[in-house]
C-alpha cells in the first residue's frame, strides 16, 4: 500500500514491479544480479479518484505514455530493495506533483524606494569609475 495523503493511497496490486538487469558498469556482478527495477502504474485503471487521474493525464511529464501508464525505471542503487523504495518515492512525487495546484502569480511593480536606491547606486558607481580616467595637470 503506497500512501499518498491522508486519505488517498494506490494498493500494491496496481503497480507493476518488474526485476531488470542495470545498466552500466558494475564490475562482474552486473551480469548476474537484477538490481534495477522497473516500474509499471496504470492511471486509467487505478483506483485513484478522478480528480487525480485527470490532473496526472495531463502532466507534461516523458515518464507517462500514451496509454496513460507511468513507466519509472530505477537503478541508482546497488540493492534491488533500495532501487524499489526510490521507484516508489518517484512515483509519489508525479503523483503529488500532478495534484497540486500553483498559486497564480500577481504581477508586482519595484517601489519608489527600491527605484531611488537603484539610480543612487548607479550614480555613485559612476562617479568611482570617472576618477579611474587619466589625470590632466
Amino acid at each position: 500500500m503506497l500512501k499518498i495523503s491522508e486519505n488517498t493511497s494506490i494498493p500494491d496490486n496496481e503497480i507493476e514491479i518488474l526485476a531488470i538487469r542495470a545498466q552500466g558498469a558494475g564490475g562482474q556482478n552486473v551480469n548476474k544480479v537484477s538490481s534495477a527495477i522497473h516500474l509499471r502504474f496504470n492511471i486509467n485503471e487505478s483506483s485513484l479518484p478522478d480528480f487525480y487521474k485527470q490532473r496526472l493525464l495531463r502532466l507534461q511529464d516523458n515518464r507517462i505514455n500514451k496509454e496513460g501508464i507511468i513507466v519509472i525505471k530505477a537503478q541508482q542503487y546497488r540493492t534491488q530493495e533500495k532501487n524499489k523504495e526510490n521507484a516508489l518515492e518517484r512515483l509519489k512525487e508525479i503523483i503529488k506533483k500532478a495534484v497540486t495546484i500553483q498559486k497564480k502569480r500577481r504581477p508586482t511593480k519595484p517601489s519608489r524606494a527600491s527605484k531611488k536606491r537603484r539610480l543612487e547606486s548607479k550614480t555613485r558607481r559612476g562617479k568611482t569609475k570617472a576618477l579611474r580616467g587619466k589625470v590632466s595637470e
